[in-house]
């Protein structure tokens, strides 16, 4: 039988979303909206909304649904915001964050992954989202600046460029602590400096680049 995506989009928002507290009505209904499953392995079609990550190849995943949403959120998104996320993966975060934002700017290392992605994006009818392989960690200075930024890899440190490219008010959702654990973590960029939030424990695959871990720090 052939599965009901559009109810089990609605249970994963109902069980995992709300239940675990996401409120901000925009980021559920897209949650409702977005196929999932088109962003999963084709070996992973009958479990693309339960809860846990996935493999998507390249030894990257796609994050646990609550995760995307708990991130989603603390960006708190108007519609206005020109968003820079750093790790592309599946495209699925890209595809939420396009839903909620006037322009999204994307940077994988993977080409591979990058090109997949932006096959797939394009299928789903998604105009305002740019895709680019390079070290995410520099940022995108063509484009700067964001008045958010959300990676989605497990990084030692805020990357400096990453700071340089929001600006006042604007701000950087990231992962940060060591290479198997760490805490989902708030930027926030003020006039006298940085406001620092905790949000909860995470795992993330390690943030790859020359302002994070470099290959022989995880090899």
């Amino acid at each position: 039988m052939k599965a009901n995506f559009s109810e089990l989009r609605n249970k994963m928002v109902e069980e995992q979303l709300i239940a675990r507290g996401i409120k901000d009505p925009g980021t559920l209904e897209v949650f409702r909206k977005v196929p999932r499953h088109e962003f999963v392995q084709k070996k992973d079609l009958d479990i693309a909304y339960n809860d846990f990550p996935l493999a998507i190849g390249a030894a990257q995943t796609i994050s646990q649904p609550y995760m995307v949403a708990l991130m989603t959120e603390c960006l708190g998104l108007s519609g206005k915001e020109k968003v820079l996320e750093i790790g592309t993966g599946s495209g699925y975060q890209a595809a939420i964050l396009a839903e909620l934002a006037k322009e999204v700017y994307s940077i994988e290392r993977i080409p591979a992954l990058a090109e997949n992605a932006k096959k797939l994006l394009a299928r789903l009818g998604y105009q305002n989202i740019k895709i680019k392989v390079e070290d995410g960690t520099a940022g995108w200075t063509e484009y700067a600046p964001f008045e958010a930024i959300i990676v989605t890899a497990g990084a030692p440190d805020f990357p400096s460029p990453l700071l340089q490219q929001i600006p006042l008010g604007g701000k950087l959702v990231i992962p940060i602590g060591g290479r198997f654990t760490q805490t989902l973590t708030v930027a926030t960029k003020h006039k006298n400096g940085l406001e620092i939030k905790d949000i909860c424990g995470c795992v993330f695959v390690p943030l790859l680049g020359k302002h994070a871990w470099r290959e022989k720090d995880v090899g």
